[in-house]
């Protein structure tokens, strides 16, 4: 029974990491599909990132680089091990979320900021 009692409380923690990374990733501009799988959210985290390369730091696109590898070793252990999975999606989570949300910039790279009164 204990053992049963765990895989439910890994499984539970799984998805409340499944759900943060979803909005970390929609925070990031991705279109997060219902119910997405690890490896979807690695390539959406990914994407969302590369679309915002100009306007985020060497640090931000390290971290959102270390995000989306951990997110792709949660998705190669797939349920083999539970709690190392949850250790990646975990790391995944604190490095996408303490990241700035990205924005559209205001104005073309070379191009003068325009001024509003």
């Amino acid at each position: 029974m204990i053992i049963g009692d765990l895989s439910a409380r890994l499984a539970e923690a799984r998805g409340r990491l499944i759900i943060e990374l979803s909005r970390a990733v929609t925070d990031w501009g991705g279109q997060v599909p219902e119910d997405p799988g690890v490896a979807e959210l690695a390539v959406l985290l990914e994407d969302a990132a590369a679309n915002f390369h100009h306007v985020t730091s060497p640090s931000t696109r390290s971290e959102l680089a270390g995000a989306v590898g951990h997110l792709r070793a949660a998705d190669r252990l797939g349920g083999l091990l539970p709690a190392v999975t949850l250790w990646h999606l975990g790391q995944a989570l604190q490095r996408a979320a303490t990241l700035p949300d990205a924005q559209e910039p205001t104005t073309v790279p070379g191009e003068p900021a325009t001024q509003t009164c």
